[in-house]
């Protein structure tokens, strides 16, 4: 990171006493690591929002609590949805991991390969979408540039193939 700490700006949206739409929020949310990844410093995240339920309660008394996110990547709750924003620096290689979710993954700015566990690999650029189901995936920044990704996580059950369960994983030597 650099010396200035990084920030994002999140706008919440709620309702006043008459059911008129308001704005809650507009504050400034700060880069944070992850639950797997305690004290990294080369790839950040912005943790935007989090529910874990569904339908979600948009009343709001579940407002604090979703505005924390979710500082986890790879396990939610089964039941509800992950937004948050992150930052990869140059050269930055994420490791291996499988999340139980569908993950959509909005490429905004920079370039990252994709790699497969199959050692397939594509690069994504700016206003790439990649789609992941549950697969075993590392991120790699192989530019001069950091690469900032939108990422909107959905639980989702663990794939099975056959009668053995793909669960969630974070393995750096691979």
């Amino acid at each position: 990171m650099s010396d200035r700490e990084p920030t994002t700006r999140r706008v919440i949206t709620g309702h006043d006493a008459g059911g008129r739409a308001v704005f809650v929020a507009d504050e400034q949310v700060p880069a944070a690591g992850l639950a797997e990844d305690a004290g990294r410093t080369d790839a950040y995240f912005f943790q935007l929002w989090a529910t874990d339920e569904m339908p979600v309660d948009n009343s709001d008394v579940s407002v604090e609590r979703q505005r924390a996110g979710s500082m986890s990547t790879i396990i939610g709750s089964g039941r509800g949805t992950v937004l948050r924003i992150g930052v990869i620096a140059p050269g930055v290689r994420s490791p291996m991991h499988r999340t139980e979710s569908v993950d959509y993954g909005l490429c905004l700015e920079g370039e990252c390969d994709l790699e497969l566990d199959s050692g397939e690999v594509l690069t994504l650029t700016a206003g790439d979408v990649v789609v992941q189901r549950g697969t075993n995936h590392l991120w790699h920044n192989r530019s001069s540039r950091p690469c900032r990704f939108a990422w909107i996580l959905i639980d989702a059950a663990p794939i099975t193939i056959g009668d053995r369960s793909l669960d969630s994983s974070w393995e750096y030597d691979r």
